[in-house]
């Protein structure tokens, strides 16, 4: 049976199900690691891709951006670079699976018992909220924006970068 489509989990409604000790069967993350990189060097510019709007994460999408930003700042010379995911998810994302097709009407209960079962999780970010990070030398500034551009591409909500230089904020 086919994967439903994203847009279907994109909208924060009701309350979060992260209790995971209490439900079984729940898909691993397909996220490897939230920290890529060089994690205790000096870089003295920070750029945060922040998102617009409220909504949820899935963790798919979150492993494509990781993917899309990695290759990018991997073609600088030395790697010399560190990217953090500032985003975890853990809502666990629920899925009421109706048969189809031919004699689908005897198999199926309808909406009886919905509850479904789990299908993957989710991170749940509100608007304004940091959800990666590069630490970059100045020589690797226009390779990190193009990564967070096309890391940006792959998550369901319009996103924006925040320059710091040091501990000021640069406009």
């Amino acid at each position: 049976m086919a994967r439903k489509p994203a847009r279907m989990y994109r909208r924060l409604t009701g309350q979060a199900f992260t209790r995971k000790e209490y439900m079984g069967g729940i898909p691993a993350l397909r996220i490897n690691t939230f920290d890529l990189g060089t994690t205790n060097g000096d870089f003295p510019i920070t750029i945060n891709l922040k998102v617009k709007e409220t909504c949820q994460i899935r963790h798919t999408a979150m492993e494509a951006a990781r993917i899309a930003c990695n290759r990018e700042m991997g073609k600088i010379p030395g790697n010399n670079y560190h990217i953090k995911f500032r985003i975890y998810p853990h809502h666990v994302l629920r899925e009421n699976k109706l048969a189809t097709g031919a004699g689908a009407d005897r198999i199926s209960s309808g909406m009886r018992g919905a509850f479904g079962k789990n299908v993957g999780t989710a991170a749940r970010v509100h608007a304004g909220q940091v959800i990666l990070t590069v630490r970059i030398p100045a020589s690797s500034f226009k390779n990190a924006k193009e990564a967070l551009w096309k890391a940006s591409l792959k998550l369901p909500t319009p996103c924006f970068m925040e320059v710091a230089k040091g501990a000021e904020l640069v406009k």
